[in-house]
């Protein structure tokens, strides 16, 4: 039987085809295992940054260990012995062959730092992934009790992530993302989100003056570009103070090329006739679905660029923004859909009027008049 005479390949790692990070992990602890000494260069990393287990518990161990001796530490073993009685707890896999295996893959401990950046690039590319997973799916969990809130906010968690890599990694020019983004198809909206927006036009319709107020929702919100034309159509008529009926949007609509063959005139009137509720409840209902089918596709494309290997931290860290941004201007009009009208104060009563005439008379004393 042939043994591969590779010294980077060790039992531990159980994976066909090790990743990058994985041997630059390997280099890493070797150069620690040579000059343990090199530790005080590379505190910003820690042990959970690691993506091999045993890997990151043999650097904690590193670290609870005390320094040996630089001088002693070139001929006796004592100090490789003692780490790897501190990691075998929490990883038994760890044989002093593969300390040797380590030492022998990295004969350059001077570039201890540069294995550290590594290895912190990776852990940020693999913790991006996991929250843009976790928005995607707080997204869709339809369990949750209020879904937008939570998804704003595990997308907060994520720019907040963000915030703190920027801080780690210096910046650097030209950090787009590459990655060619899979293109979404054009997906048909569900059956409730086409009635939800059928019963929106239908009731702004009766409701008109309801729509001064909702600049919030606009086209791009519907899932339906036929509603979406209605709806520009029903604020084009408010916003010249024209009068708003099934008759005059249908009269808007034919001026919008909407009345073709596939649509003809009574089924337009009919689909803004039938009002139910507030045109406000429909448009915050249309504007949430929005909301969150927008942060699945962020979601999506942040996962993109983080799964795509070829992406530097600066490039994941500017694409993710921008991707972003297209949820913050979204989770700006749904803040204003639902924020609470304030009441209006009241006018304070007027004070009475002050005669500027000058002081009143004196009283009079029944003195005066003797």
């Amino acid at each position: 039987m042939s043994h591969s005479t590779d010294p980077y390949e060790d039992d531990l790692d159980d994976l066909p085809s090790p990743r990058p990070v994985h041997y630059a992990e390997q280099s890493l602890l070797g150069a620690l295992l040579l000059d343990p000494h090199r530790l005080s260069d590379i505190r910003v990393l820690e042990a959970e940054q690691f993506s091999h287990h045993a890997h990151g518990a043999l650097f904690r161990a590193m670290r609870t260990v005390p320094l040996p001796d630089p001088e002693t530490h070139r001929s006796d073993p004592a100090w490789l012995n003692a780490v790897l009685d501190a990691a075998r707890p929490h990883a038994p896999g760890l044989t002093a062959p593969y300390l040797h295996t380590l030492v022998q893959v990295c004969p350059w401990p001077q570039h201890a730092p540069t294995y550290a950046r590594m290895i912190q690039s990776d852990h940020a590319r693999r913790t991006l992934l996991m929250h843009a997973q976790r928005l995607a799916q707080t997204a869709t969990d339809a369990t949750l009790p209020n879904r937008a809130v939570a998804t704003l906010t595990q997308a907060d968690s994520l720019a907040q992530f963000l915030d703190t890599l920027a801080g780690q990694f210096a910046p650097h020019p030209g950090s787009l993302p590459r990655t060619v983004l899979p293109t979404q198809p054009t997906a048909r909206g569900s059956e409730e989100a086409l009635d939800e927006e059928r019963l929106l036009l239908a009731t702004a319709t009766a409701q008109p003056a309801a729509l001064k107020d909702m600049r919030w929702l606009q086209p791009d919100d519907f899932t339906q570009p036929l509603h979406a034309t209605v709806w520009q159509c029903l604020t084009s008529l408010v916003h010249r103070a024209e009068p708003v009926d099934p008759v005059t949007v249908l009269w808007e609509a034919q001026h919008r090329g909407l009345l073709a063959d596939d649509l003809a005139a009574g089924d337009l009137m009919a689909l803004v006739s039938t009002p139910v509720g507030s045109a406000d409840y429909w448009g915050e209902r249309i504007l949430q679905r929005a909301l969150l089918t927008t942060a699945c596709d962020v979601a999506t494309r942040i996962a993109t660029y983080a799964e795509d290997p070829a992406n530097t931290t600066h490039q994941l860290i500017t694409g993710s923004r921008r991707a972003l941004a297209d949820l913050t201007a979204l989770r700006t009009r749904w803040q204003r859909s639902t924020a609470p009208t304030p009441p209006t104060t009241p006018r304070a009563p007027r004070r009475p009027a002050v005669s500027r005439a000058g002081p009143p008379p004196r009283a009079t004393t029944a003195r005066a008049f003797r």
